[in-house]
């Protein structure tokens, strides 16, 4: 909107994507730091007893009962503020990466809401996960649809980039693509949020390469490896949105945590992350630098797979880990929860960091 205004004014100024990329974030991290006081109150006095602690981990976690939840919401909020009053409203990707934001933070919002109201310990106290995933099998449609039809007449549909060179027609396995790309994607940050500051920490390395891969995407020579994307100019606010708001929510979230994030923004930032890649055509160079949320989702799924396998051959599960997913597998190791989120965060970086020479030389 702002933008907008200034463009027809004459402000040139404004037409560039680091002006927007700043504007967005500015405005998306104060509005975080001045709102996430009342918003915690606010949460506080709604909730009474907060999110429940699951029963599935580690006990050290139990002081944390009380805590409210949801902070998602602020964030969310926050990313849709900066971005509209910065990003360019005729530009389509910008509206596509919002659209992922909210419809993956709705459901989130509903699977925190059944938590909170529940006050269940049990691990499956939301969704159930057949609804879950079913339900983000949707929204991948839709947006797998609507990230196509961005794409400039140069590249086929329906196809994946592996670089800039080589491009492979997928047909209508490009749905099943997009659905490992953002609702993986979705999982992923979901799975990773079990610990204070540690899936913002994880994230903004993410959103990093991310940057650069939108600025490869709009330079033409800038990087030999990353399609020409002309469109994808109108990310630019819609990222520094969400680097300003996941920013300032660890201002909050970092331990001892006054706030959860929830499923709410969780799954928002995951479906987030997933769908920006897509349009960027940089879905693998966003597994690489996602590496670290990967491998705990995989540490996760490990873990269930193999109890169930060992239960039906012998009649008693056995476990990979101490306890999954992977954080909680260090807890009960001995580390504690600050130096995990720290060393984490040392690996995301390095992950990200292998990312972004993919980007340059891959």
């Amino acid at each position: 909107m702002l933008t907008q205004y200034f463009l027809q004014h004459d402000f040139s100024f404004f037409a560039s994507g680091w002006t927007q990329f700043a504007g967005a974030f500015f405005v998306s991290f104060m509005l975080m730091l001045i709102l996430g006081r009342p918003f915690i109150s606010a949460m506080h006095t709604l909730q009474k007893k907060g999110q429940p602690i699951s029963e599935n981990v580690p006990e050290s976690h139990r002081q944390k009962a009380g805590t409210p939840t949801m902070g998602g919401l602020l964030i969310v909020f926050s990313i849709l503020v900066g971005s509209l009053l910065f990003m360019p409203l005729m530009n389509p990707t910008g509206w596509i990466a919002l659209a992922s934001l909210v419809m993956f933070g709705a459901l989130g919002f509903v699977d925190d809401y059944k938590k909170v109201v529940s006050q269940s310990k049990k691990a499956a106290n939301g969704l159930s996960p057949v609804t879950r995933l079913f339900v983000e099998g949707i929204f991948v449609v839709i947006l797998a649809y609507l990230i196509n039809k961005t794409m400039p007449p140069y590249i086929p549909e329906y196809s994946l980039a592996i670089g800039a060179g080589i491009i492979l027609p997928l047909g209508i396995l490009y749905y099943v693509f997009a659905y490992f790309v953002i609702c993986g994607g979705a999982n992923a940050t979901n799975i990773t949020d079990g610990l204070d500051g540690m899936l913002s920490k994880l994230y903004l390395p993410v959103l990093v390469v991310l940057v650069v891969a939108l600025y490869g995407a709009t330079r033409i020579g800038f990087m030999d490896t990353v399609m020409f994307l002309p469109t994808a100019s109108g990310l630019y606010a819609v990222l520094g949105a969400a680097f300003g708001a996941v920013l300032g929510f660890l201002w909050y979230n970092s331990k001892p945590a006054s706030i959860f994030m929830g499923d709410v923004g969780s799954l928002a930032l995951g479906g987030f992350m997933g769908t920006v890649a897509m349009l960027l055509k940089s879905e693998i160079i966003m597994g690489v630098a996602a590496g670290m949320m990967v491998l705990i989702l995989l540490s996760s799924f490990v873990q269930t797979m193999y109890f169930k396998a060992t239960r039906r051959i012998s009649g008693a599960g056995r476990r990979v880990f101490l306890r999954a997913p992977l954080h909680h597998h260090f807890e009960e190791l001995g580390w504690p929860e600050t130096k995990i989120v720290e060393r984490f965060f040392i690996l995301s970086v390095l992950f990200s960091g292998f990312a972004l020479v993919l980007l340059k030389f891959a």
